[in-house]
């Protein structure tokens, strides 16, 4: 799913959460969870977490605008509680255990607890790196680099921070775009710059990088990638990061190089935190309120919580500034404004995803198919478990379950393998059968031909015919043999000799229509680009008519104004008629789709893009002839019909929204008088 639509989806499941929290769900909670289905669409799932337990202070310390929260190896909770300037410690049942760096720290923000037992603290105002022990003792602090390569005009404002194993410290800095700091421990050195946010390049980014000067590209905010959000890092050293937008990647998995591993389907564009878990599922949490897991290849799993309305309901937030996770891969969420911490565990459910999840990446297909069917059984629609039941019955070969399981899961690739295994098996039960219909076929079309060339059955019958019921439209739409055959003499008919009419054109449009249909809908799973079950026929009809008499009428016009010779109905004809390698290849291609596998599907590519090539020379070829042209002069003609349909696109348009706010206005004034009326 692109990204706009991504979030778009989130604005959706806000409102959802928002204004139907009296809807009965899947569980008895404030909120609803969602997974996502092959399309990239949100499907409704069971709960997969419910809220334990809150923690609203530590002993008799109570929160203030905490911005980060950690868990170390005994359970125990470091809250970055930053408008008391302190760092809190506590455990679960909300003991103090220790505060620590109360007289030091002005702005504590992220923090980070190693195995060697050391808590490193951002302090954005002091514009340190403080290291303490788990006692409260300060071991270490580090200033703005004064390496050259960090540069005289880069910001040093720490905002979050993360320590892996060897010993590097790397460090968000509020304000610096050239990435993530990297320090080193011991010699507090400036080792470099690590996997800096790009923005996403747009058309028209490069349009003003054509045109603009350095300085006016310097003074352009957009230009300029924002730093990440926050990071955190697992066993592997590998460096997760979240980032806030649209113009850059929001969850991002790096590996030693800083090169982007993982690919997640569904993100949130408010992303402030990220925790990993027992299964090196990525958890990442959404300012807005919303919580996701991710599996450790990116695909989403769930996604619950969301913003809280003003009843103070259990499960939902005004805002999360920290996620973090126990070793029960309990979630604990830090809201800043509510100033508490709410505890999720996971239910039956998610603990049942989970189990079939490890069995699964493990490589034990088999044994995580028992686990995946107790899944789908809760939720037929989970279709991340059908396409671990589709991975199941491949390793047994049970391909025919596998590529029910597969297609359930809308995953292309599975269904392919499978398909081209029962395909191959169906090949040789039945490839005697097979060559001997072809050799049947070929023999049959043999003796027809001969006897057609010896005693002319056809041609006397269609003789006959024609002279009874003077079949003129069948030779109209014949003619579409001659017109592939000698596309210049065929125009040149059109023109001069009406081999065609608005009839037989409208006719080969209806067609047109009904090809492009079956190539939409019918065409074989694996190649089709809609979903299954999805059916707009009404709306597609209107865009085929519109594209092509938008297109005609705007080269008749640019025609007429050039000198040239068509006439609307030779134009027309012969423009629907260009079409003729469509209509004589594609009903292939569309039968072809359906037992070809992604193995082959370069033949079904190259054979579209020979398809449309000879399409588009006979359009040009049409342009020449019909009004007479040079070369140069159709092709100038090609470019002003392209410009017109533009213009023609953008009035459409306009006239559309003037349209809808009219209606827009009436109603509103409709429903304003009915409102009096009805009022008094």
């Amino acid at each position: 799913m692109n990204k706009t639509k991504k979030y778009k989806a989130i604005l959706v499941l806000s409102f959802m959460l928002f204004f139907t929290g009296h809807v009965q769900v899947f569980a008895n909670t404030a909120y609803k969870t969602f997974t996502e289905d092959g399309y990239g669409d949100y499907v409704q799932t069971q709960t997969a977490y419910t809220v334990k337990d809150t923690i609203v202070k530590f002993g008799d310390e109570l929160f203030s605008q905490a911005s980060d929260l950690k868990i170390d190896k005994r359970g125990l909770l470091y809250i970055s509680d930053t408008n008391n300037h302190r760092i809190l410690v506590g455990d679960r049942q909300g003991n103090l255990v220790n505060i620590i760096g109360e007289d030091l720290l002005k702005k504590p923000n992220g923090i980070f607890i190693t195995e060697e037992n050391k808590l490193y603290v951002a302090d954005e105002a002091a514009a340190k790196v403080y290291v303490f022990s788990l006692k409260g003792e300060l071991l270490n602090e580090y200033s703005k680099p004064d390496s050259i390569l960090f540069g005289k005009t880069s910001t040093f404002v720490p905002k979050k921070l993360a320590v892996d194993k060897r010993g590097n410290i790397f460090i968000i800095s509020r304000g610096n775009s050239n990435g993530i700091i990297q320090i080193n421990e011991r010699s507090g050195d400036f080792i470099g710059y690590f996997a800096p946010n790009n923005t996403m390049v747009t058309p028209l980014t490069e349009f003003r990088k054509a045109i603009f000067t350095e300085e006016q590209l310097s003074k352009m905010i957009d230009m300029v990638p924002p730093t990440a959000e926050n990071l955190n890092i697992d066993d592997k050293g590998l460096v997760y990061t979240v980032s806030q937008g649209e113009r850059v990647v929001p969850v991002k998995k790096l590996n030693m190089a800083g090169k982007n591993i993982i690919d997640t389907t569904a993100n949130d564009p408010f992303s402030v935190s990220v925790d990993i878990g027992s299964l090196e599922n990525v958890f990442v949490a959404g300012e807005n309120g919303f919580i996701y897991e991710y599996t450790k290849e990116g695909n989403l799993l769930f996604v619950f919580g969301g913003s809280d309305d003003g009843r103070q309901r259990v499960g939902l937030f005004n805002k999360i500034s920290a996620i973090a996770l126990d070793q029960k891969d309990n979630i604990y969420a830090l809201d800043p404004e509510k100033n508490k911490i709410q505890i999720f565990q996971p239910t039956e459910f998610a603990n049942l995803v989970h189990n079939a999840l490890s069995l699964y990446q493990n490589g034990d297909y088999e044994a995580s198919k028992g686990p995946w069917l107790e899944v789908t059984k809760l939720n037929s629609l989970f279709d991340f478990a059908n396409l671990g039941l589709g991975e199941a019955y491949f390793k047994e070969e049970n391909y025919q379950e596998a590529l029910t399981s597969f297609r359930k899961a809308k995953y292309k690739p599975g269904y392919s393998d499978s398909f081209w295994e029962i395909r191959n098996e169906w090949m040789r039960n039945n490839i005697i059968q097979l060559i001997g219909i072809i050799i049947g076929l070929v023999i049959l079309k043999k003796i027809i031909s001969r006897l057609e060339k010896k005693y002319q059955i056809y041609a006397k019958f269609a003789e006959k015919l024609d002279k009874k019921y003077n079949l003129q439209l069948v030779k109209n739409l014949y003619f579409l043999k001659s017109l592939i055959r000698h596309p210049i003499d065929s125009f040149y008919s059109i023109k001069y000799e009406n081999k065609t009419n608005y009839l037989s054109a409208n006719i080969l449009l209806i067609l047109f229509f009904v090809i492009y249909v079956m190539e939409k809908y019918y065409s074989g799973f694996i190649f089709r680009s809609v979903e299954d079950g999805s059916y707009a026929i009404g709306s597609d009809f209107v865009f085929v008519v519109s594209a092509f008499l938008l297109v005609i009428i705007s080269n008749y016009l640019v025609c007429t104004i050039n000198d040239g010779e068509g006439k609307f109905k030779h134009i027309y004809s012969a423009f629907i008629y260009s079409f003729a390698p469509y209509f004589m290849i594609k009903p292939f291609v569309i039968l072809a789709s359906n037992v070809f596998t992604l193995n082959e599907s370069y033949l079904l590519e190259f054979t579209n893009f020979f398809t449309y090539s000879w399409v588009a020379i006979l359009l040009i070829v049409m342009i020449k002839e019909i009004n007479n042209y040079t070369i140069g002069e159709t092709f100038k003609i090609i470019f002003l019909t392209a410009f017109t349909i533009l213009i023609g696109v953008l009035l459409i348009f306009i006239v559309y929204v003037l349209i809808s706010q009219m209606l827009s206005f009436v109603m509103s004034l409709f429903n304003e008088g009915v409102y009096r009326i009805e009022n008094g």
